[in-house]
């Protein structure tokens, strides 16, 4: 199943460290340098603590911190690839660790920016970027992520996915993720201790209803406004929580972690084979399962009439309540 930890590499599968990075105060392009060479220290630091640790997660703004007021000025983006990433990568390199970190991404044909995450392997090379499919609406002025949600190789057996906090709140988008392969599921996030109980509610129900890892971890610490609630999560594919952090900034929590248990459970199990059973329904009585879309939601959303049957009345529809400029809208 899986343990809360250690400092060496397990026989089979790997060990994690999820680090609460403390929230940063960026106030400058200087804040930002400084974050990065932080981050970095901290990669060869937490592999100095845990020599057999082989992926190290950072959570959601660590690189470029949450101030509204600059976050998508140019000084405060980065390209993906860039000076900043390659800082990153050779951080991974030098510690023989996979790498997850956190981006606010400039887009390279002129639009809003992106809020990224990446995936960087042991040697150097990014193997995953993902753009957040869905920014957390009205706070973030973040286009909307155009890469859909990539799976790559991790170590250990894994396949890895990440998505970015309100991603996690989204059932769809852990099931794209089991859908397309993952076998262990990264949430990296900026969250403030408003939505603590549901981020803990929703990184188990993850895991269940697609029987894979979850692996999540939040910013920690006072910024002057919000209070950033840690956490690191781990939990397993039943969804039963392995190992829980606190609300300490800086606290590393680790676990053992292991995808073909996880993979096991997807083949051998009748009873909660919950991933195959969506599309493969009542098979007892039809063999195979029926498989159409018995969905409404599901077929309105592919043919881009996804409408709710209150939407009229609801009231939020822009960012205007956090200062963001009404744009023309695209549907009314």
């Amino acid at each position: 199943m899986g343990s809360i930890g250690s400092m060496v590499k397990p026989t089979n599968g790997f060990l994690t460290a999820l680090v609460q990075y403390p929230v940063p105060i960026v106030d400058s392009r200087a804040d930002i340098d400084k974050q990065i060479k932080e981050i970095v220290r901290t990669v060869h630091s937490t592999k100095a603590g845990y020599p057999g640790v082989e992926l190290i997660v950072f959570p959601e703004y660590s690189t470029q911190g949450l101030n509204t007021k600059k976050w998508t000025t140019e000084e405060f983006l980065c390209t993906v690839p860039g000076p900043e990433t390659d800082l990153f990568a050779r951080a991974c390199q030098e510690a023989e660790v996979y790498g997850v970190f956190s981006i606010m991404e400039k887009d390279p044909d002129g639009g809003d920016p992106y809020n990224t995450a990446i995936i960087i392997d042991p040697q150097g090379e990014i193997i995953l970027k993902y753009r957040k499919l869905n920014p957390w609406v009205p706070v973030e002025p973040w286009q909307a992520g155009n890469l859909g949600l990539p799976v790559c190789d991790g170590p250990g057996g894994s396949k890895l996915a990440v998505c970015i906090c309100h991603d996690g709140m989204f059932p769809e988008i852990a099931r794209e993720a089991a859908y397309k392969g993952a076998n262990v599921l990264i949430r990296i996030s900026g969250y403030s201790t408003q939505v603590n109980d549901q981020w803990i509610l929703t990184n188990r129900s993850n895991a269940w209803q697609n029987l894979m890892y979850t692996l999540s971890v939040n910013l920690a610490g006072y910024d002057g406004v919000f209070y950033y609630f840690g956490e690191g999560q781990v939990c397993n594919f039943d969804g039963t929580t392995l190992v829980q952090g606190h609300r300490n900034p800086y606290e590393i929590v680790t676990a053992e972690v292991y995808p073909e248990l996880a993979d096991q459970a997807r083949i051998g199990w009748g009873l909660e084979n919950n991933i195959y059973n969506l599309g493969a329904r009542g098979y007892v009585s039809t063999p195979g399962g029926v498989k159409e879309n018995p969905y409404t939601f599901i077929k309105d959303l592919a043919e881009g009439n996804y409408k709710l049957p209150w939407e009229d009345k609801i009231k939020i529809k822009d960012g205007s309540i956090y200062g963001y400029p009404v744009k023309n809208t695209v549907r009314s």
